[in-house]
Protein backbone atom coordinates (compact mmCIF):
# COMPACT_ATOMS: atom_id res chain seq x y z
CA UNK A 1 0.00 0.00 0.00
CA UNK A 2 0.82 3.57 -0.42
CA UNK A 3 -0.38 5.69 2.10
CA UNK A 4 -1.04 9.80 1.87
CA UNK A 5 -3.41 12.21 3.42
CA UNK A 6 -5.51 15.80 2.02
CA UNK A 7 -2.87 18.49 2.41
CA UNK A 8 -5.46 20.51 3.97
CA UNK A 9 -5.90 18.25 6.76
CA UNK A 10 -1.78 18.10 7.79
CA UNK A 11 -1.60 22.11 7.67
CA UNK A 12 -3.54 25.24 7.62
CA UNK A 13 -3.86 26.62 4.54
CA UNK A 14 -1.51 29.68 3.88
CA UNK A 15 1.79 30.57 1.77
CA UNK A 16 2.92 27.98 -0.68
CA UNK A 17 6.33 27.53 0.90
CA UNK A 18 5.16 27.13 4.18
CA UNK A 19 2.33 24.71 3.34
CA UNK A 20 5.02 22.45 1.90
CA UNK A 21 7.91 22.51 4.37
CA UNK A 22 5.05 21.76 6.58
CA UNK A 23 3.84 18.40 4.88
CA UNK A 24 7.61 17.37 4.30
CA UNK A 25 8.35 17.81 7.73
CA UNK A 26 5.31 15.49 9.14
CA UNK A 27 7.25 12.43 7.21
CA UNK A 28 4.04 12.36 4.44
CA UNK A 29 5.17 12.05 0.84
CA UNK A 30 1.84 11.55 -1.08
CA UNK A 31 -0.73 14.02 -0.68
CA UNK A 32 -4.14 15.00 -2.33
CA UNK A 33 -3.87 18.56 -2.53
CA UNK A 34 -6.64 21.56 -3.34
CA UNK A 35 -5.04 24.23 -4.47
CA UNK A 36 -7.76 26.81 -3.02
CA UNK A 37 -7.85 25.44 0.06
CA UNK A 38 -4.23 25.13 1.16
CA UNK A 39 -2.42 27.81 -0.95
CA UNK A 40 -3.12 31.60 -0.32
CA UNK A 41 -2.21 34.36 -2.10
CA UNK A 42 -3.33 32.98 -5.64
CA UNK A 43 -6.59 32.72 -7.63
CA UNK A 44 -7.22 28.98 -8.62
CA UNK A 45 -10.57 29.95 -10.42
CA UNK A 46 -10.44 29.80 -14.02
CA UNK A 47 -8.37 31.63 -16.31
CA UNK A 48 -5.36 32.42 -14.04
CA UNK A 49 -3.17 29.29 -15.19
CA UNK A 50 0.24 28.90 -16.51
CA UNK A 51 2.65 26.26 -17.64
CA UNK A 52 5.42 28.57 -15.71
CA UNK A 53 3.24 29.14 -12.51
CA UNK A 54 2.65 24.71 -12.94
CA UNK A 55 6.13 24.02 -13.34
CA UNK A 56 6.81 26.74 -10.33
CA UNK A 57 4.47 24.39 -8.18
CA UNK A 58 5.93 21.21 -9.42
CA UNK A 59 9.51 22.08 -8.46
CA UNK A 60 8.54 23.20 -4.79
CA UNK A 61 6.90 19.95 -4.22
CA UNK A 62 9.78 18.05 -5.86
CA UNK A 63 12.65 19.60 -3.84
CA UNK A 64 10.42 18.32 -0.83
CA UNK A 65 9.78 14.50 -1.74
CA UNK A 66 5.92 15.53 -2.53
CA UNK A 67 3.80 13.48 -4.62
CA UNK A 68 0.25 14.97 -5.80
CA UNK A 69 -1.55 11.40 -6.02
CA UNK A 70 -4.47 13.54 -6.73
CA UNK A 71 -5.58 17.49 -7.41
CA UNK A 72 -8.71 17.69 -5.52
CA UNK A 73 -11.11 20.13 -7.86
CA UNK A 74 -14.55 19.29 -5.81
CA UNK A 75 -17.29 21.01 -8.37
CA UNK A 76 -21.15 20.31 -8.42
CA UNK A 77 -21.08 18.95 -12.28
CA UNK A 78 -25.27 18.99 -11.64
CA UNK A 79 -25.28 22.49 -10.75
CA UNK A 80 -29.01 23.74 -11.60
CA UNK A 81 -27.74 27.04 -12.03
CA UNK A 82 -26.33 26.58 -15.93
CA UNK A 83 -23.85 29.47 -15.74
CA UNK A 84 -22.42 28.06 -12.68
CA UNK A 85 -22.19 24.62 -13.91
CA UNK A 86 -20.46 25.63 -17.16
CA UNK A 87 -17.77 27.76 -14.60
CA UNK A 88 -17.45 24.95 -12.52
CA UNK A 89 -16.56 22.85 -15.75
CA UNK A 90 -14.35 24.83 -16.91
CA UNK A 91 -12.32 25.40 -13.72
CA UNK A 92 -12.23 21.49 -13.72
CA UNK A 93 -10.69 21.52 -16.90
CA UNK A 94 -8.06 24.05 -16.34
CA UNK A 95 -7.00 21.87 -12.99
CA UNK A 96 -6.42 19.19 -14.88
CA UNK A 97 -3.69 21.59 -16.79
CA UNK A 98 -2.05 22.36 -13.24
CA UNK A 99 -2.01 18.39 -12.97
CA UNK A 100 0.00 17.64 -15.95
CA UNK A 101 2.46 20.78 -14.90
CA UNK A 102 2.66 19.50 -11.28
CA UNK A 103 3.06 15.30 -12.17
CA UNK A 104 -0.50 14.65 -10.62
CA UNK A 105 -1.70 10.98 -11.13
CA UNK A 106 -5.57 12.76 -11.50
CA UNK A 107 -8.06 14.99 -10.78
CA UNK A 108 -10.57 13.92 -8.26
CA UNK A 109 -14.48 15.46 -8.14
CA UNK A 110 -17.26 13.78 -6.22
CA UNK A 111 -20.56 14.25 -8.30
CA UNK A 112 -22.67 16.78 -7.16
CA UNK A 113 -26.72 17.15 -5.95
CA UNK A 114 -29.19 18.71 -8.46
CA UNK A 115 -29.61 22.06 -5.96
CA UNK A 116 -27.12 25.08 -6.12
CA UNK A 117 -26.35 25.47 -2.50
CA UNK A 118 -25.57 21.54 -2.49
CA UNK A 119 -28.58 20.48 -0.31
CA UNK A 120 -29.77 17.05 0.20
CA UNK A 121 -32.58 16.59 -2.87
CA UNK A 122 -34.70 13.78 -4.27
CA UNK A 123 -33.89 14.94 -8.04
CA UNK A 124 -30.81 14.32 -7.38
CA UNK A 125 -31.30 10.35 -7.87
CA UNK A 126 -33.45 11.02 -11.21
CA UNK A 127 -32.35 10.05 -14.63
CA UNK A 128 -32.51 13.87 -15.61
CA UNK A 129 -29.58 14.72 -13.08
CA UNK A 130 -27.79 11.47 -14.10
CA UNK A 131 -27.93 12.94 -18.07
CA UNK A 132 -26.97 16.40 -16.92
CA UNK A 133 -23.98 14.89 -15.06
CA UNK A 134 -23.07 12.77 -18.11
CA UNK A 135 -23.49 16.46 -19.81
CA UNK A 136 -20.38 17.80 -17.77
CA UNK A 137 -18.45 14.69 -17.67
CA UNK A 138 -18.26 13.89 -21.16
CA UNK A 139 -16.47 17.85 -21.85
CA UNK A 140 -14.37 17.08 -18.82
CA UNK A 141 -13.42 13.67 -20.56
CA UNK A 142 -12.52 15.27 -24.00
CA UNK A 143 -10.47 17.33 -22.51
CA UNK A 144 -8.90 14.38 -20.52
CA UNK A 145 -8.19 12.70 -23.31
CA UNK A 146 -6.51 15.36 -25.62
CA UNK A 147 -4.53 16.41 -22.65
CA UNK A 148 -3.46 12.66 -21.53
CA UNK A 149 -4.90 13.22 -17.96
CA UNK A 150 -6.98 10.74 -15.64
CA UNK A 151 -10.32 11.81 -14.37
CA UNK A 152 -10.98 10.29 -10.53
CA UNK A 153 -14.63 10.20 -10.29
CA UNK A 154 -15.91 9.74 -6.09
CA UNK A 155 -19.57 7.78 -5.37
CA UNK A 156 -21.64 9.60 -2.28
CA UNK A 157 -24.52 8.18 -1.18
CA UNK A 158 -26.30 11.28 -1.73
CA UNK A 159 -24.68 12.41 -4.77
CA UNK A 160 -25.53 11.83 -8.09
CA UNK A 161 -23.54 8.55 -7.95
CA UNK A 162 -25.30 6.72 -5.32
CA UNK A 163 -24.43 3.33 -5.32
CA UNK A 164 -22.35 0.78 -7.17
CA UNK A 165 -24.54 0.30 -9.63
CA UNK A 166 -25.19 3.33 -10.59
CA UNK A 167 -21.48 4.17 -10.96
CA UNK A 168 -21.06 1.13 -13.07
CA UNK A 169 -23.69 2.37 -15.30
CA UNK A 170 -21.42 5.98 -15.50
CA UNK A 171 -18.49 4.13 -16.17
CA UNK A 172 -19.72 2.50 -19.10
CA UNK A 173 -22.20 5.26 -20.61
CA UNK A 174 -18.79 7.17 -20.30
CA UNK A 175 -16.84 4.99 -22.31
CA UNK A 176 -13.48 6.93 -21.86
CA UNK A 177 -10.47 5.62 -20.58
CA UNK A 178 -9.67 8.50 -18.96
CA UNK A 179 -12.02 8.49 -16.48
CA UNK A 180 -11.96 6.34 -13.53
CA UNK A 181 -13.38 5.81 -10.17
CA UNK A 182 -11.77 6.89 -6.61
CA UNK A 183 -13.52 4.85 -4.01
CA UNK A 184 -14.10 5.85 -0.49
CA UNK A 185 -15.97 3.12 1.08
CA UNK A 186 -17.67 5.15 3.40
CA UNK A 187 -19.09 7.27 1.50
CA UNK A 188 -21.33 4.95 -0.43
CA UNK A 189 -22.34 3.92 3.56
CA UNK A 190 -25.85 5.69 4.61
CA UNK A 191 -28.19 4.86 7.86
CA UNK A 192 -30.13 2.39 5.67
CA UNK A 193 -27.53 -0.06 4.28
CA UNK A 194 -24.66 0.45 7.52
CA UNK A 195 -25.55 -3.42 8.88
CA UNK A 196 -24.78 -5.00 5.05
CA UNK A 197 -21.46 -2.81 4.71
CA UNK A 198 -19.72 -5.60 3.67
CA UNK A 199 -21.83 -6.03 1.11
CA UNK A 200 -21.58 -2.78 -0.42
CA UNK A 201 -18.21 -3.55 -0.44
CA UNK A 202 -17.89 -6.59 -2.31
CA UNK A 203 -21.06 -4.97 -5.00
CA UNK A 204 -18.34 -1.67 -5.33
CA UNK A 205 -15.36 -3.77 -6.05
CA UNK A 206 -17.43 -6.87 -8.57
CA UNK A 207 -18.92 -3.80 -10.37
CA UNK A 208 -15.90 -1.74 -11.09
CA UNK A 209 -13.04 -2.46 -9.01
CA UNK A 210 -10.93 -3.10 -12.66
CA UNK A 211 -11.81 0.74 -12.47
CA UNK A 212 -10.73 1.72 -8.80
CA UNK A 213 -7.45 3.80 -9.08
CA UNK A 214 -7.28 6.01 -5.62
CA UNK A 215 -9.01 4.90 -2.43
CA UNK A 216 -9.77 7.20 0.48
CA UNK A 217 -10.40 5.74 3.67
CA UNK A 218 -12.13 7.18 7.38
CA UNK A 219 -14.22 5.77 9.60
CA UNK A 220 -17.73 6.58 10.56
CA UNK A 221 -20.58 6.31 13.92
CA UNK A 222 -24.05 7.08 13.94
CA UNK A 223 -25.73 9.64 14.98
CA UNK A 224 -29.52 10.53 14.67
CA UNK A 225 -29.58 7.51 12.33
CA UNK A 226 -26.87 9.17 9.95
CA UNK A 227 -23.31 8.30 9.65
CA UNK A 228 -20.50 10.87 10.49
CA UNK A 229 -17.21 11.00 10.44
CA UNK A 230 -14.74 9.39 12.88
CA UNK A 231 -11.06 8.98 13.03
CA UNK A 232 -9.72 5.63 11.72
CA UNK A 233 -10.60 2.22 13.96
CA UNK A 234 -12.92 4.40 16.16
CA UNK A 235 -16.02 3.85 14.58
CA UNK A 236 -18.32 0.95 12.70
CA UNK A 237 -16.30 0.41 9.30
CA UNK A 238 -15.20 -3.06 8.11
CA UNK A 239 -11.76 -2.70 7.14
CA UNK A 240 -11.39 -6.38 6.53
CA UNK A 241 -13.31 -6.79 3.09
CA UNK A 242 -11.78 -3.42 1.81
CA UNK A 243 -8.23 -4.90 2.46
CA UNK A 244 -9.02 -7.69 1.40
CA UNK A 245 -9.76 -6.90 -1.69
CA UNK A 246 -7.23 -4.31 -2.53
CA UNK A 247 -4.74 -6.76 -1.59
CA UNK A 248 -6.07 -9.53 -4.43
CA UNK A 249 -6.57 -6.16 -7.18
CA UNK A 250 -4.94 -3.67 -6.31
CA UNK A 251 -1.26 -3.19 -5.55
CA UNK A 252 0.93 -0.66 -4.31
CA UNK A 253 -2.86 1.35 -4.87
CA UNK A 254 -2.52 4.85 -2.84
CA UNK A 255 -4.51 5.21 -0.03
CA UNK A 256 -4.96 8.61 1.24
CA UNK A 257 -6.52 9.02 4.69
CA UNK A 258 -9.17 12.05 4.71
CA UNK A 259 -10.19 14.25 8.24
CA UNK A 260 -6.87 12.51 9.78
CA UNK A 261 -4.14 15.23 11.52
CA UNK A 262 -0.41 14.97 11.19
CA UNK A 263 -0.02 13.73 14.46
CA UNK A 264 -2.80 10.90 13.85
CA UNK A 265 -1.30 10.10 10.60
CA UNK A 266 1.65 7.66 11.40
CA UNK A 267 -0.11 5.82 14.39
CA UNK A 268 -3.64 5.28 11.86
CA UNK A 269 -1.07 3.85 8.79
CA UNK A 270 0.25 1.57 11.33
CA UNK A 271 -3.12 0.27 12.13
CA UNK A 272 -4.30 -0.09 8.57
CA UNK A 273 -1.18 -1.93 7.53
CA UNK A 274 -1.57 -4.56 10.24
CA UNK A 275 -5.15 -5.06 9.19
CA UNK A 276 -4.14 -5.33 5.35
CA UNK A 277 -1.23 -7.67 6.34
CA UNK A 278 -3.51 -10.12 7.86
CA UNK A 279 -6.13 -10.08 5.33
Amino acid sequence: MNYGMRCHDICPKGDIDAVFDGVRDSGIHQIQLALGKSISGFDFNYGHYSPGFGRVIREKLKERGIHVAVLGCYINPVNPDEPKRQEAVRKFIEHLKYAKAIGADMVGTETGRYDPDFKVTPYTYTEGCYQLLLKSMREIAAAAEKLGMIVGVEAVHDHTLYCPEIMRRFLEDMDSPNVEAILDPVNLISGENYLHQDEVIENAFRLYGDRITMVHVKDFVLKDGKPQFAHVGEGLFHYEPLMRNLKSQKPYITMLLENSTKDRYHGDVEYLQKIYEQA
